[in-house]
């Protein structure tokens, strides 16, 4: 038992120090939670603010699939723990969709001020990933056709809103990235079922009302 609450509070804490931490939460999310995960691609150590990938315009730098890539996502322990035990540092990245949540995000500034006022009307949120400058709010999984649909019936959607579907991805807490470190804003409760997520419905209704009503004007980030 004291294992098992003492890895809950690594995988909850808000800071990473990567080894043991990383592949403990890393665990809870493939083996617990079924969330199918992989090892991104890391800073590059000769810059912390640049992607140790080819690409020199990487937009996501330190918070992506590279080598292996997304489709590689697996939920086994053995090829979990064999990831980061030869790369202990590595972000931790979740393929979104199928039977693992998907997200919506936004600017973090948009974001707080968003949740703040659906907090406000009582509206139940799940657990929300945070970046410094994007926050993530998971959502259960949607097809192409769903979001669509949902997107149509919008009267205004923001163009910085980016939507976290089959084939997505998102870094997961307690990831480190060259744009900084990966949070929990709203962390899922202990225990060993997957956390509870609100449909994207609810969700995108709620943000687009909140971000207008509150005349926030996220950018295009």
């Amino acid at each position: 038992m004291r294992e098992i609450l003492g890895r809950r509070r690594r995988l909850l804490s808000q800071r990473s120090d990567g080894g043991p931490e990383l592949i403990s939460a890393a665990l809870t999310f493939a083996t617990e939670w079924q969330w199918p995960v992989l090892p991104g691609v890391a800073a590059d150590p000769q810059g912390r603010d640049r992607c140790g990938c080819p690409d020199p315009e990487c937009t996501v730098p330190g918070a992506h699939p590279f080598d292996p890539g997304l489709l590689a996502a697996t939920t086994d322990e053995r090829m979990v723990r064999w990831w980061w035990a030869n790369r202990p540092a590595a972000p931790i990245i979740l393929a979104t969709g199928g039977k693992a949540p998907c997200a919506v995000s936004l600017p973090a500034l948009p974001a707080a001020r968003a949740i703040d006022a659906l907090d406000r009307r009582g509206m139940r949120l799940g657990p929300v990933v945070a970046s410094p400058t994007r926050w993530a709010l998971l959502v259960k999984p949607y097809s192409m056709e769903q979001l669509g649909e949902l997107l149509y019936a919008q009267d205004f959607v923001p163009g910085s809103l980016r939507f976290h579907g089959e084939g997505g991805y998102l870094a997961l807490p307690p990831s480190d990235t060259a744009q900084g470190e990966i949070h929990w804003e709203r962390a899922p409760l202990p225990g060993s079922a997957a956390p509870w997520v609100p449909d994207v419905e609810a969700v995108v209704d709620a943000v687009v009302e909140a971000l207008t009503r509150t005349g926030v004007s996220a950018p295009e980030l």
